[in-house]
Parts: structure tokens; sequence; C-alpha cells
């Protein structure tokens, strides 16, 4: 299984960009997708996650209202919009997927992914 994010790079504070994430794999559907992230100096942190079936999400407080997650279900990727960015949004991104879905309460614990993309930076500076 792989997962392979695209779309980071450099924004102004209030900019947007959207980072995508394909997971490929022989047979492999995830149940469960997330962005998590890593600011220097800080350890990784949930960002959003989204269930493959009903579409259910969760955020990390610090993105609600600004952030959104989405699917493709058909695709199997998932998107991160990300708007109105601060200073603070400047980190690596990870994508996350794991096989089987899972209740909203457990989707921010790293622990419940089995698969990791190799990370993309994101940077919000002026």
């Amino acid at each position: 299984v792989q997962l392979q994010a695209s779309g980071g790079g450099s924004v102004q504070p209030g900019g947007s960009l959207r980072l995508s994430c394909a997971v490929s794999g022989r047979a492999f559907i995830p149940g469960t997708m997330a962005w998590f992230r890593q600011a220097p100096g800080k350890e990784r942190e949930f960002v959003a996650a989204v269930r493959r079936n009903d579409g259910a999400t969760r955020y990390a407080d610090s993105v609600k209202g600004r952030f959104t997650i989405s699917r493709d279900r058909t695709k199997n990727i998932v998107y991160l919009q990300m708007n109105s960015q601060k200073p603070e949004d400047t980190a690596v991104y990870y994508c996350a997927a794991r096989s089987g879905s899972i209740i909203t309460g457990s989707m921010s614990w790293h622990t419940v992914y089995e698969y990791w993309g190799q990370g993309i930076l994101v940077t919000v500076s002026s």
C-alpha cells in the first residue's frame, strides 16, 4: 500500500492550498483517512480525518472552520482544502489511512492508522 501526497508549497497568510493523497495497493480500500502535521520542533499532531463509507469527519480545533477534508471513494483519494491559512499552519503534512472504519472519537489517534505517506511541506509566510 502506498500513499502519495501532493499539492504542498508556499502561501501567504490568508491564502489557500489544497493537498491531495492518493492511496494505491492491490485490494486495499481505505476505511478511514486522515491528515496529520508536524511543525519544526513539535510533535506530530492530528489535523482532520474522514470515514470512507459515510463521509463522517473530525477536525482539530485549530483548523475548524478553515480546513475541509473530503474523499473521492471511487479513486481512493483524500483532499485537504486549507483556507485562511496562518503562519502556525506551517508544517510537514502527512496523510494516513487504515483499512477499517472507526468511530469519530478515535480518528485523532495516530496509532490507529496502518499506512502513512511521505510527508509534504506547507509553508505559510509573508
